[in-house]
């Protein structure tokens, strides 16, 4: 934690945290400063540990009309993640909850019971129209609290039933569990699954992304789904100029020995407080980076730190954009990957039956 820090309390440890602050959203009117007064008594000194509130959803799919994106709808079982990735672009939505994106993002999570049911019922509206369901666009739904709370669970049983097609994006091996589902949904080309590996350094993933699983970890997931016939997808995301960007190539020829069958990339993103977090970050643990890092992230987005216009702020621009974008262009072609995947089936789309139900005639 840097010394001008005083958003957090003295006594509590970080251990297994991504960010170094806990700063006030852009939204709240009042800023927290953590100050000694000399009247309070010392506090024995405590880790900082997950809280998870529940949420009453009165809604399931999130509809976007991003050109960047290949899906126009999500449903997130999750807000907040805490995997704790310092480098996550989701980071600011907690300031839309009166939550800071620094630690609070990662440590006061909602977990949303129920949206299965409320799933059910919008899929079942006569004005649905079935296209593919993105899970993990804001949240991982793999994260730890899935094991307990099993939402994700909840609303993949939901699209089994209703033979819906979803893409799943994670950097959780608990996806492995729900193989009884996703195995035989590939099998009628349902589902696809996306797994993130951002680098193949160990040290560096557990300091990066403090409880995502190792790389190592995450490699045997692929096969393990790929062996039960679910396409996986490699996602080399982010990709850090001037940290990970040389990983570039081992990261897909790993994956590819794993099973993966396409890929994609993603250049890092700093959008509104991830910036500040991740400057914060690489000058605690990578110090002599911080430059370099910032300096090629600037020379990807017109001198600033983020460029939020459709069409650059997934990949940037320039000769370095361009040298990435090429480096990987080549590399899925040498390992045979594919960009994109072939669609996923709608036609299978239909409400389930229920006890009693007259059965088809054919």
């Amino acid at each position: 934690m840097s010394d001008k820090d005083h958003t957090i309390r003295p006594e509590l440890r970080l251990r297994g945290r991504g960010a170094l602050a806990n700063d006030s959203g852009r939204f709240e009117p009042l800023s927290r400063v953590v100050a000694d007064d000399g009247w309070d008594l010392p506090e024995d000194e405590r880790l900082l540990q997950t809280e998870v509130r529940q949420e009453r959803p009165r809604s399931a799919l999130s509809y976007n009309r991003s050109p960047d994106l290949p899906f126009d709808r999500s449903v997130n079982p999750y807000r907040g993640c805490e995997h704790g990735c310092i480098y996550c672009y989701a980071r600011p939505s907690h300031a839309y909850l009166g939550l800071s994106p620094g630690l609070d993002f990662e440590t006061r999570l909602i977990a949303r019971p129920g949206i299965g049911a409320v799933l059910e019922k919008e899929l079942g509206a006569k004005s649905y129209q079935v296209a593919p369901i993105a899970l993990g666009t804001n949240a991982d739904p793999y994260q730890p609290i899935e094991r307990d709370w099993r939402v994700m669970r909840e609303v993949l049983e939901v699209l089994r039933d209703w033979q819906h097609p979803l893409a799943i994006t994670t950097k959780g091996v608990m996806v492995e569990r729900d193989l009884d589902i996703l195995a035989p949904m590939a099998a009628a080309g349902l589902v696809r699954v996306g797994i993130s590996i951002t680098t193949l350094d160990a040290r560096l993933s557990r300091s990066m992304e403090p409880r995502v699983p190792l790389p190592e970890r995450r490699l045997a997931a692929i096969r393990r789904l790929s062996d039960a016939g679910v396409p996986v997808r490699v996602m080399v995301s982010p990709v850090i100029p001037g940290l990970t960007d040389h990983e570039l190539e081992p990261i897909l020829a790993a994956a590819k020995a794993a099973g993966a069958v396409a890929a994609s990339w993603i250049l890092l993103r700093l959008p509104l407080e991830v910036a500040p977090l991740m400057q914060d970050w690489l000058e605690t643990h990578v110090p002599g980076r911080t430059a370099k890092v910032l300096a090629r992230i600037r020379e990807a987005h017109g001198g600033r730190l983020y460029d939020p216009q459709f069409g650059r702020r997934m990949r940037g621009e320039g000769v370095f954009a361009e040298l990435l974008a090429q480096r990987f262009t080549k590399a899925v072609a040498r390992e045979g990957l594919s960009v994109p995947l072939p669609p996923l089936r709608r036609d299978l789309f239909q409400r389930p039956g229920k006890v009693g139900d007259q059965l088809a005639l054919w």
